[in-house]
């Protein structure tokens, strides 16, 4: 006995189908539900709407128009049938567990393709050999569901989309985006890109992993840089998933991230070493580089975010993880924990700023993802862990505490105008205010007058 909510009419002629049925047919309660009809779509969404106290929106093109309802804690979308029957408009789905259809006057479920029986087993199988070409997006649909579900691809299923890979490149850029992060946003996706690595079809949507293929790395890497990003990729999702990061002597609980941020991490990683193909290096002894590779790969994966359709947001922080995701290497080489200054410390979490965390979880992800646990790597992810707990235990504190000047001192004090150089002694105190190196505006004054009196403002 299926329930669904009780304000959707039970009107001849209409049926909840898609997604929506699948989920309650599974127990899961639908964010939205699909409603066809075969009659007036317009006039049904009126009378839900009323029924429910919410609005209708017109969405679509004019010979697909959709009527969405938005209610308090649920949209309806309400479409007409898309050919003279609705055994006819289930034919033309994706797959079986798509394909039920709900039969809202009768109360009849219509199961034309065993969909209900594919639930039970936890398979995803095509309607018709046609899907693919129909609309290659479901070929990413299929992984994006499976890894929604954690359902298994049907080998029939899964040899017809492996002799169509290639047609996902003819699809809208925006639409492979938006199945490809519902992948990402899953908590246990690794599987499932793993997948579509194994088929051909991430490198029909990402191109520019083909080059990782066999391309070696140094004596502190274990894989070529493709199985070491997807490895990279995996450790990432353990360390989110789990919430904690733990190393001989210390563990760390790690803050919870939003699926969103999550998957443009996940994006990130997994494109992170893009560019060293481009900048492979052997120096004296055979010993391999990668000189600039972080630069590389963040302009090549700009292209990517501009092909997929990502936002200016999105595509700025996927620049900014892979352009600075050796930095806390960098950081690690200058000195170990021990050594290193409270200053460059800081300019790290200043520079970083709340993406820090972003920052570290990539690049403790990146050293597990070499599988080499020679002592550099391992002492590396204790220095990881010290940095993160300077980050929210020490860092997090200063930063919101008040700053010592303001720009209204550096005017009426020492007769500044606003310029570089003013953002510059601004920005110098500040640094010096949250390393501790100065703790009142007496001291922040003195160094002001340092700064001013010596090269600094050359």
């Amino acid at each position: 006995m299926i329930k669904f909510d009780p304000v959707i009419p039970k009107l001849k002629g209409a049926y909840i189908v898609g997604g929506s049925i699948r989920d309650l047919l599974l127990g899961r309660s639908p964010s939205d539900y699909d409603i066809v009809v075969l009659e007036s779509p317009d006039k049904y969404a009126c009378n839900l709407a009323k029924r429910c106290s919410g609005h209708v929106v017109k969405i679509g093109k004019q010979n697909q128009t959709i009527f969405r309802v938005i209610a308090e804690s649920t949209i309806f979308d309400i479409s007409a049938i898309e050919a003279k029957t609705i055994e006819d408009d289930l034919a033309k789905r994706d797959f079986t567990i798509n394909a039920i259809g709900y039969d809202l006057f009768s109360g009849k479920i219509i199961d034309l393709f065993e969909g209900i029986k594919d639930l039970s087993i936890k398979k995803i199988r095509m309607v018709s050999k046609e899907i693919f070409k129909k609309d290659p997006v479901r070929l990413i649909r299929a992984y994006r569901i499976a890894t929604m579900l954690d359902f298994e691809i049907e080998s029939e299923t899964a040899h017809v989309l492996v002799n169509n890979v290639k047609l996902i490149t003819k699809a809208a850029g925006e639409r492979i985006k938006a199945e490809l992060f519902k992948i990402f946003s899953y908590p246990k996706s690794y599987d499932y890109i793993h997948q579509m690595y194994e088929t051909g079809l991430l490198f029909e949507i990402f191109p520019e992993l083909t080059a990782l293929q066999g391309c070696k790395q140094n004596k502190h890497h274990a894989y070529d840089v493709l199985d070491h990003s997807l490895n990279a990729f995996s450790q990432l999702e353990i360390l989110l998933n789990e919430k904690k990061f733990n190393t001989g002597s210390m563990s760390l609980t790690i803050p919870d991230m939003d699926k969103e941020r999550s998957a443009l991490l996940k994006y990130s990683i997994l494109l992170h070493d893009i560019g060293k193909p481009f900048t492979l290096t052997v120096g004296d002894g055979g010993n391999i580089h990668f000189f600039g590779h972080d630069i590389i790969g963040a302009e090549m994966a700009k292209r990517v975010s501009k092909r997929l359709k990502l936002s200016n947001i999105e595509s700025d922080y996927i620049d900014f993880i892979i352009r600075n995701h050796i930095a806390a290497l960098n950081l690690y080489n200058s000195g170990d924990k021990d050594s290193l200054s409270k200053r460059s410390l800081t300019r790290f979490f200043i520079k970083c700023g709340d993406m820090t965390p972003d920052i570290l979880f990539h690049t403790i992800a990146d050293i597990k993802g070499k599988a080499n646990k020679d002592k550099r790597n391992e002492d590396f992810l204790s220095f990881a862990s010290y940095i993160l707990n300077e980050f929210f235990s020490v860092y997090k504190v200063k930063k919101t505490e008040p700053r010592l000047i303001t720009g209204n001192d550096l005017i009426e004090k020492f007769g500044l105008s606003p310029s570089p150089l003013f953002k510059r002694i601004l920005s110098v105190v500040e640094e010096s205010r949250i390393s501790n190196d100065i703790k009142n505006r007496e001291e922040a004054f003195s160094l002001v007058k340092e700064l001013i009196k010596s090269n600094f403002s050359r």
